[in-house]
This record gives structure tokens, C-alpha cells and sequence, in this order.
């Protein structure tokens, strides 16, 4: 027996994917934007203002440390919101997931220093990003799984590229706010009260995320998922937990999901946080420089990673991402050598090609990765393979370029670390299996092989 659905795969449901992409869209930029806004302060502010040291070097380490604790909480939410999200549904969990993080982030706004209050001031810091981390880790799974599920194969590489485009356009946001701050105001005046506007705004975006992402329907695939499950059980089967299921039955998926997100965690964090304490602290540039050379490379990758995931719609999963991977091996000796020019031009050429390589990466993602799980443990699948990765690459990744900076005072050894997370990436996935083509209603047993996925998704057919 096979789950059903009652539209096509392609067909408009609930006003048509467009909505439900935008829906996720939105609401994606608006936590990732409280993320990041944490990182970028890490690096600019909050080492002198909650961890001031005589080194500031040591100063903005600490600083990523506590950055690098909301990486911490992010797999155990991916576990209490991939069990409940396979459970109860995709939307409710969103929604959670987005009060709590602009809840954790407007907080922030309010928080009183280290000047102020001495210690508390960072503990309370630290506890605020371990809530953002908790819901961050369930609202990339839920994100890019609502929009997935409600459209078929033939163009899901572009659409559920879609949500993947909310981390750059967080970034955007969060970045060219702080770059505006920085612009118009003083260096004591931002020190002083400026650096709270970001985190306080977090508290109007999020009203408007809720307002959009209430809006949307459940996705017909978990519906008639879950409506199997409940006629299995009235005839006496036991469901065991999904997060069970997943490390006994998909834990090849969920280290094949690891090592893709490798290279591409790793890179992101390097180019977007730690290129800000390199070219503030190392190079001893103004800040605007690093923030306006960020603010263009995401404005690019904000629409370039739908383009990556509609190629992967025709070329498959694999050899797109294949693409960024290989060719970020290389550029990691390009990167620092082009930030040393000292020019802004320059530096925001390097950024912006390091995202364009990146975004080959992450836009193929989100098709990928789902179409690695089964329903049933979909929600639990994507979420702890997404943020299992995070924990060893995205979270260590400003931590170890910064020490390698500060023990060898050169950007080699950085270069060389940057480079074995790409190949990292590059040899996963030249071991797994293609995944273009799959039909998200049947399980990945039932499913076709890869060669006639790719046939039948060029050939603009879906299997239903």
C-alpha cells in the first residue's frame, strides 16, 4: 500500500505552490536573520561589550564560542521537532519554531552588559542562544519539507531551493542593518545602544512571518501519511518514535545528509562571519568594508541558489553540487589571497564568487536531502542529518579559522582547513545515490532507480 494524494504532483494546492514557497520563504529569511544576526555582533560588538579581554582577538573567540553553543541545541531541536513534526504535521511546528526564535532574539535587544551587570550579562547571553539554536535546529527540516512535499518532482530542485535562499537573505538583512547602523552612527553611539535596533526589529518581523505562515495548508503528502498510520493502528500495529526509525532504518541517509552539508557549512561560516574579524582584526579595515562586501555577495546568492536547484532539476542533485564543492576546494587558496589585496573591490569579488560556488551547493540541498527520507521519518531524517552537520562544521568553523589565525598569523593553514571540508563534500557525494526524480509518496524501496528518475523528470513526467 502506497500513500496518495489527491492533486498531481506539479498541480497548484492551497493557492498554489508560489504561496507556499513564499510562505516558507519568508518565514525561513526571518529566523535566519535572528541567527545570523548573532554571529555578525559576535564578530563586530559583543566580544567587547559581554566578553572584554585585553586581546581582542581572544575577546571575539569567546564570542564564537557562545556563537557556536546555539550550533549545540540545534540537533536536539531537530529531534523534538522531527518527532512531532512526523507526528502532528509540518505547519504547527513552523510556527513554534519562529516565536521562539524571535522571542530568544528580542530578548537579546534588552539585555543589560557586562559593564552593567558583570557575568550574568554573557550567562544570560549564552542561555538566549541556546534557544535560538533549539528553534533554528526544527525550522529547516519543517521549511524545506512543506515546500517539497506539496510539488512534484519535475521542478522540485527549484522550489524547495526557495526557503534554502531565506539564509542568504538573512544574512542580507541582518548584515545591512548592522552596515547601516555603523554608517550613520558613531562608533560610541553603536557600542552604546545602537547595536539593540536589530535585535529589537526582530519583534516586527516576527509578527509578520506568523501572520504569512498561518496562512498556508498542511502538506498533502505528510496527510496522507499520517492517515495511513492511523488506519495501521486501528488494526493494531505499533508506530515506533521516527528519530528510532531513522538511526535503524536510515542511518546511511543521515550520514549521507552529514557529508553534504559539510563543505557547504563550513564555507558559509567562513565567508559570511569569520571574512568580518579577518578583515576588521587581521587586515585592520573599517567595518564597513567587510559588512558592505557581505551585504553584495548575499544580495548575489540570494538569487543564484534557486538557479543552482533548477539545474539540479535537469542535470540531477549530485553533479550540480558536485560543482560548488570541487570548485570551493580550489577557490579556498583564491579567497584569502584576494581579501589581502586590501581592496574593496577586490574583497567583495572574492566573497561573492565564494558564494556563487556555495550556492551549488545548498541549492540542490533541500531537494536532495528530502528526497533521501521516507515520509513517515522525513521530518526527523533531514532535520538531524541537516543539524548533526552543524554542530561539526558550521559551529567549529569560525572557531578553528580564528584560532588557526591567531597561532599562525596566516591564512594558509585556513585555506587547507576550507579546502578538506570541500573535499569532504565532494567525495560523499560522489559515493551516494542519485535522488532526482523521486516520488515523495512512496518509499525510497518502492522507488524507481536514479537513471529513470533523471529520464522521467526530463522527459517533464511525474510518477504519482
Amino acid at each position: 500500500m502506497t500513500e496518495t494524494t489527491t492533486a498531481k504532483p506539479d498541480e497548484p494546492r492551497s493557492g498554489g505552490i508560489a504561496r507556499i514557497v513564499s510562505a516558507s520563504l519568508i518565514g525561513t529569511t526571518i529566523e535566519w536573520y535572528d541567527f545570523f544576526l548573532y554571529g555578525s555582533a559576535a564578530a563586530l560588538v559583543f566580544n567587547t561589550l559581554f566578553f572584554p579581554t585585553s586581546d581582542p582577538l581572544v575577546g571575539t573567540l569567546i564570542a564564537f564560542v557562545t556563537y557556536a553553543i546555539g550550533f549545540l541545541a540545534r540537533p536536539l531541536g531537530g529531534v523534538v521537532f522531527g518527532h512531532f513534526g512526523d507526528k502532528i504535521g509540518r505547519k504547527k511546528l513552523l510556527v513554534l519554531s519562529l516565536l521562539m526564535m524571535g522571542g530568544a532574539t528580542f530578548a537579546m535587544g534588552l539585555l543589560p552588559t557586562y559593564g552593567t551587570i558583570g557575568v550574568g550579562a554573557p550567562i544570560m547571553l549564552t542561555v538566549l542562544r541556546l534557544v535560538q539554536g533549539f528553534a533554528l535546529g526544527g525550522e529547516w527540516g519543517g521549511a524545506v519539507l512543506i515546500v517539497s512535499e506539496h510539488g512534484g518532482a519535475k521542478h522540485r530542485g527549484f522550489w524547495a531551493s526557495w526557503p534554502q535562499s531565506g539564509a542568504p537573505g538573512g544574512n542580507l538583512l541582518a548584515t545591512g542593518v548592522l552596515a547601516l547602523l555603523a554608517a550613520v552612527q558613531s562608533e560610541q553611539a553603536f557600542l552604546s545602544w545602537g547595536w539593540r535596533i536589530p535585535f529589537l526589529l526582530s519583534g516586527v518581523l516576527v509578527v509578520i512571518g506568523l501572520w504569512i505562515r498561518v496562512s498556508v495548508s498542511e502538506s498533502p503528502v505528510f496527510l496522507a501519511a499520517r492517515a495511513k498510520a492511523e488506519a495501521e493502528a486501528a488494526e493494531g500495529a505499533k508506530e515506533k518514535a521516527p528519530v528510532i526509525e531513522v538511526f535503524r532504518r536510515s542511518w546511511r541517509e543521515v550520514l549521507g545528509a552529514i557529508g553534504t552539508r559539510f563543505g557547504e557549512n563550513v564555507s558559509y561560516y567562513i565567508l559570511t562571519s569569520f571574512v568580518l574579524v579577518y578583515v576588521t582584526t587581521h587586515l585592520e579595515l573599517p567595518k564597513s568594508t567587510a559588512l558592505n562586501a557581505v551585504l553584495i555577495g548575499s544580495a548575489v546568492h540570494f538569487f543564484v541558489i534557486p538557479l543552482w536547484g533548477a539545474l539540479s532539476d535537469r542535470l540531477g542533485r549530485r553533479p550540480v553540487t558536485l560543482i560548488g564543492s570541487v570548485g570551493m576546494a580550489v577557490w579556498a587558496f583564491a579567497f584569502f589571497a584576494l581579501l589581502d589585496t586590501e581592496s574593496f573591490v577586490v574583497i567583495t569579488l572574492a566573497v561573492t564568487a565564494g558564494l556563487l560556488l556555495h550556492g551549488a551547493m545548498y541549492g540542490p540541498q533541500a531537494a536532495f536531502i528530502s528526497e533521501m527520507f521516507d515520509t513517515k521519518v522525513r521530518y526527523s531524517g533531514a532535520s538531524m542529518g541537516s543539524q548533526l552537520a552543524s554542530i561539526v562544521a558550521g559551529a567549529l568553523a569560525p572557531i578553528i579559522a580564528v584560532e588557526l589565525l591567531r597561532s599562525y598569523g596566516s591564512s594558509t593553514p585556513i585555506s587547507v582547513y576550507l579546502c578538506a571540508a570541500a573535499v569532504v563534500t565532494t567525495v560523499t557525494v560522489a559515493v551516494i545515490k542519485e535522488t532526482l526524480g523521486r516520488d515523495l509518496t512512496v518509499s525510497a524501496k518502492e522507488s524507481t532507480p536514479a537513471p529513470r528518475r533523471r529520464e522521467s523528470s526530463m522527459a517533464g513526467t511525474d510518477r504519482v
